[in-house]
């Protein structure tokens, strides 16, 4: 293509790089996104500037921010580029790379299990399993384009992010709290909740990657004396997460399917039986016959598993509550 496009004749790739740096801000990190040169994507948004006749940033020595027009822009640029990927995927074009799956932790889980089951049903396509430790961080990279899906609780977003995204319930998670072998509620069955009061109890304090299970656990813990513990070295593998809770011998907050620890004793909480609200998280717009395939596998499991009946006395957080009554139906599938 020669010369500048016209408004009408725009090339997807102009808008692409337009919400690239919308989201960074930053000109270097936006062209390190797409890789292409910096020079380049100037270039481009210069292009896409001339072509609409509205100046979309301003630009200093010391950031980029977007105009009233640039603001303006990002919604129909938004709905071009998620029109392109489901044209893509339509005709195969997405089917071509494989599909980035987050599973949060490398040990035993229902997203594990929902991709399992949808490599089985879609042996062709490649499902990559990818391990962000935390949906704040992973959503964020789905909306960038960076990751395909995640897992995790949907309401602990911010809406803005939210509104970019798409779910699908996979579980209500009950959840547990790992004990140091020699505390005195070690011995017990299960723990209720009020006999953790005077505990401070570790819920991703401090991880930014983590912000959503750091809120849940605020609101349950909410008028019960439990405190959160404060920030610990994030650990990655069974070995450093059991090495860094026998030093600091705090209680965890986690689900009931967490992986058995050394040194630790996994019980269920009760009365009531905190529910964690597991969603698969994709960008909304985007298809891929991977995605279907996890659909299926997780409406597979929760179905057989009963994954999505809410047991007796289960509590969720009030947002997750009136996420599932918005719009006058149940977005959990439940009746």
């Amino acid at each position: 293509m020669t010369g500048n496009p016209r408004a009408d004749d725009i090339e997807p790739r102009l808008l692409r790089g337009f919400l690239t740096v919308a989201e960074e801000l930053h000109f270097t990190r936006a062209a390190a996104r797409l890789y292409v040169a910096q020079q380049a994507l100037s270039r481009d948004v210069r292009r896409l500037e001339t072509a609409l006749g509205a100046e979309l940033f301003v630009r200093t020595t010391r950031q980029v921010a977007l105009t009233p027009d640039g603001e303006r822009l990002l919604p129909y640029a938004r709905r071009v580029l998620e029109a392109q990927d489901e044209l893509a995927a339509a005709f195969g074009g997405a089917a071509a790379r494989p599909l980035l799956v987050d599973l949060n932790t490398d040990g035993p889980s229902s997203a594990r299990l929902v991709l399992e089951r949808a490599r089985e049903l879609a042996p062709g396509q490649e499902l990559m399993a990818r391990f962000e430790s935390g949906l704040t961080h992973a959503a964020a990279e789905i909306a960038a384009g960076r990751l395909d899906v995640s897992f995790g609780r949907f309401a602990g977003l911010d809406p803005a992010l939210r509104a970019r995204l798409d779910h699908q319930p996979v579980r209500f998670e009950p959840l547990a709290v790992l004990l140091p072998e020699d505390h005195a509620l070690a011995g017990a069955d299960a723990v209720p909740l009020d006999a953790l009061a005077g505990e401070r109890v570790y819920a991703g304090a401090g991880n930014p990657r983590t912000l959503e299970w750091t809120d849940y656990a605020r609101r349950l813990f909410a008028d019960r004396g439990i405190s959160l513990a404060p920030p610990a070295p994030v650990a990655v593998g069974k070995e450093e997460f059991r090495r860094v809770m026998a030093k600091t011998r705090t209680p965890v907050l986690v689900t009931v399917d967490f992986l058995d620890m050394p040194g630790s004793v996994k019980l269920p909480l009760v009365e009531p039986v905190p529910l964690s609200p597991l969603s698969m998280v994709w960008r909304r717009g985007f298809g891929h016959p991977g995605i279907d395939a996890l659909r299926t596998a997780a409406a597979e499991l929760a179905a057989a598993r009963g994954w999505l009946r809410r047991p007796p006395g289960g509590w969720l957080p009030g947002p997750d509550e009136e996420l599932m009554r918005t719009g006058g139906r149940d977005p959990y599938g439940l009746p």
